[in-house]
This record gives structure tokens, C-alpha cells and sequence, in this order.
């Protein structure tokens, strides 16, 4: 339920961004100095702004999302100075339909890496062809560098603006669906923020020759992302990466938030660090992420955190323990019940080599080299299960803090640990 409402959130926020610059350039002839003055303003502002943060959290992926659409827009107000019907406009503005989608779809193809890293430069090289190559394009017929054949390249039908090129129509999609295609499977804010600014992209290249129109939508894109950058921000600070739960940073500002009735639990993983020793840190991982996926569902009205290592909290607001136990109790016999079909670290290695001397030689000569080898894609994974124990305490006169009672529910986890451990104590 957590990560659904997340979802929203993610989506809503470039929705009203849409609505609101929709509804900015429907009454723009009403109001055509003032924004006017914000098409030419606005969207440097949003623009800098947002590289600016982009840089200084170094998320590269939004880094080179904004700068492309910065130096199109300077690009863009440079090409007003001609005719709209001249050649240099229409060259600067097939360019920046063209290039600021394909690097778009190049970055949602590739894995976030920040802004600093090895051959990071390439995309300074990358940046400046394209820069050059609009330069070179536009120039068309004022140089003898340039010539006069690309005039007719921008008659080719995949070139030609209609207003946006087919090209760039092409690049746009593909970005699209790509940032869609990450959103579903990542559930990350900024490729939500990436498919917004494509739509607005894309609705500012159908319009270029309205100029405040154009600003509006190119602002609109930078907002999105700009705004995508702070929500991942945030995620990242009050978000447990592992599990998906809420931190521990964010529970304490829950708890200052909290009424004069609630019950804390603590929830901490049975003989978690002999599992780990025994299976290996990754399988301990999927531990963590399963007890966590089980505790974002628990009922009640109860929300958990990620405390700390193996341990977790539950709040629940305006309830006593009485209430919050068949909840507690509950969620205890579902990770218990939950079973887990896990392969550590050297079994995976272990199968890749087995299957690869399978693929390099006979059955039989196989079975004569290795003859208590199991059969080919058995005994690939081992069965577990986990058990937590769980200590919940509630506020009362002479624990008014939710710190004290946090200190109650781990006396009671502990005590639920001595007493045989799997259990819910108080």
C-alpha cells in the first residue's frame, strides 16, 4: 500500500504540472505581456535551477535532461532573431526536436552513474557535436564550410517539420515508452518526470512559432524534472533502499507527530546474524526484503519502518497494545508461513560452471566425469524460513514520549526473545 501510494504521488505531481501549463497557454492572448515575460524568463529560470540541484545531488540522468533542454531553449530564443520561415530557425529548431529526446532515450537506456565517473567526458563530447553539428547545419549557405546541401536535407521526409520532424517524433516515442518502461519496473520518481517532459516537449515543438507557448511547455518540462529530482531526493533520504520501507529518519518525524494515544511495536529477525553466516550476506538481503515486504502489509492501521540492521518499528496511532496485538500476531504468522526459495552467492557459480562444462561436453562424457553431478536444473534453489519476534508497548501517563515507549517495546522484544523466540510480547 505504501509503494501504491508513492505511485501517485510520483504520477499526480507532473499531471498538474501539464494541467497548469495547459491552462497557462489557452489564456495566453489575454494575458500575452505578462506571459510573455514568463515564456522568456520562466523557463531559464527552471532550467538553471534545476542543472544546478541536479549537479549538486549528482543525478546524472536528470543532469543531462536539463542541460539538453537548456541549450535548446537558448538555441530556440537565438533562432527568433530570423525569419521564422528562414533556414537557421528551421535548422536550430529540427535539431533540438531531434537531439534533446535521442539524449533523453540514450540516458533512460543506460544505468544511473551519477555525474562524476570513469569517461564521463564522453557526454561532454557528445554534447558539444551536437552543438557544433546544429551550428554547422544552420550556417548552411553563409559559409563555404557548410555549403548549401543541407538545404535539401531538411526537405528529406524524415527531417521535415510538420512541425516536429518525424525523427524527432521517433526519438520521442521511444523515450516515452522507455521512461514508462522504467517507471513500472524501478517505481522511481524521476522516470515518472522524465515521461511528463516528454509530453511537454513534444506539445512545445508543435507550437514553435508561439513563442510563449513554447516557453510555458519547455518550463513545464523543466519543472517536471526538476521536481523529480527533489521527490527522488527525498526518497532517498527517508527511504529504506533494501527493503522499501520508510527510515528511520522518517519514523522520528513521525513520532514527534504522533497524538496522545499509540502503540509502538519492535520487530527483529530470529538468528539473523547465524543466517547470515550461514547462507551469506545476499540471501540475508532477500531476508530483509521479504520480512520488509510483509510488514508494509500489515493491518491495523499500523505503518513500519526499517530501524536498523535486522530491526524494525511499527506504529500504530490512537491504538493500545490490546489493539495493535491480533494485528502484531498476524503478522508474525505470515513471515513464519512465508517460505523462501533462495540460492546463495556459490551455488550460483556453482551452476554456471556445471552448465557450462554441460554445454562443452557430451551427456555422457559429462556423467563420466562428473558422476554425483545431479541432473541438469535440479536442486537449483533451497527452501527457508524465517521467524521474527516482536515486543509492543503502548503510551500511558508514565510513558509520554514516544522514545519511552520505544524503550518498552525493546524490553518486551527481549523478553519475547528469552521466552523461545516467534512470539509477540508486551
Amino acid at each position: 500500500m505504501i509503494v501504491f501510494r508513492d505511485e501517485w504521488k510520483a504520477f499526480a505531481m507532473p499531471a498538474a504540472v501539464l494541467v497548469m501549463a495547459g491552462i497557462a497557454a489557452s489564456i495566453s492572448q489575454r494575458f500575452s505581456t505578462t506571459l510573455g515575460n514568463f515564456g522568456v524568463f520562466g523557463p531559464y529560470a527552471v532550467l538553471i535551477i534545476g542543472t544546478a540541484i541536479a549537479l549538486w545531488f549528482n543525478r546524472g540522468r536528470a543532469f543531462i535532461a536539463l542541460i539538453s533542454l537548456l541549450v535548446a531553449f537558448i538555441a530556440y530564443r537565438i533562432s527568433l532573431s530570423f525569419d521564422e520561415d528562414y533556414f537557421p530557425a528551421r535548422a536550430v529548431l529540427t535539431a533540438a526536436a531531434i537531439f534533446v529526446p535521442a539524449n533523453i532515450l540514450l540516458v533512460l537506456v543506460l544505468r544511473e552513474r551519477g555525474i562524476v565517473y570513469f569517461r564521463n567526458y564522453r557526454w561532454f563530447l557528445l554534447g558539444l557535436t551536437e552543438i557544433l553539428v546544429t551550428a554547422w547545419i544552420a550556417t548552411a549557405g553563409h559559409s563555404a564550410l557548410s555549403g548549401t546541401a543541407w538545404h535539401a536535407a531538411l526537405d528529406h521526409w524524415a527531417l521535415r517539420a510538420t512541425p516536429t520532424p518525424l525523427l524527432g517524433r521517433v526519438f520521442i516515442v521511444a523515450a516515452f515508452v522507455m521512461a514508462l518502461r522504467n517507471a513500472w519496473s524501478e517505481r522511481l520518481p524521476l522516470d515518472v518526470g522524465m515521461a511528463g517532459a516528454l509530453i511537454a516537449f513534444f506539445i512545445a515543438c508543435e507550437w514553435p512559432n508561439l513563442t510563449v507557448v513554447y516557453g510555458v511547455f519547455v518550463f513545464a518540462a523543466g519543472a517536471m524534472l526538476l521536481l523529480a529530482v527533489l521527490q527522488e531526493s527525498h526518497r532517498m533520504a527517508f527511504r529504506d533502499e533494501l527493503t522499501g520501507l520508510p527510515s528511520r529518519r522518517a519514523l522520528q518525524e513521525r513520532l514527534v507527530a504522533l497524538g496522545p494515544s499509540f502503540a509502538i511495536a519492535m520487530v527483529d529477525v530470529d538468528h539473523f546474524k547465524k543466517f547470515n553466516d550461514t547462507h551469506g550476506h545476499d540471501v540475508g538481503d532477500q531476508v530483509l526484503k521479504m520480512v520488509g515486504a510483509r510488514l508494509a502489509d500489515v493491518d491495523g492501521g499500523g505503518k513500519a519502518y526499517r530501524y536498523g540492521g535486522e530491526e524494525f518499528a511499527v506504529v500504530f496511532p490512537d491504538q493500545n497494545t490490546d489493539d495493535a496485538r491480533p494485528h502484531l500476531e498476524a503478522l508474525r504468522q505470515n513471515i513464519e508461513e512465508y517460505k523462501m526459495l533462495v540460492r546463495t552467492e556459490q551455488q550460483r557459480r556453482n551452476e554456471a560452471r556445471r552448465d557450462q562444462d554441460r554445454r562443452t561436453m557430451t551427456k555422457s562424457a559429462f556423467a563420466l566425469a562428473h558422476p554425483d553431478a545431479p541432473p541438469l536444473r535440479s536442486n537449483r534453489a533451497e527452501t527457508l524460513s524465517v521467524t521474527v519476534s516482536i515486543g509492543v508497548a503502548q503510551r500511558t501517563e508514565l510513558l509520554e514520549t514516544p522514545e519511552a515507549v520505544i524503550r518498552l517495546a525493546d524490553e518486551a522484544l527481549y523478553r519475547a526473545k528469552g521466552a523461545g523466540r516467534n512470539r509477540v510480547s508486551t
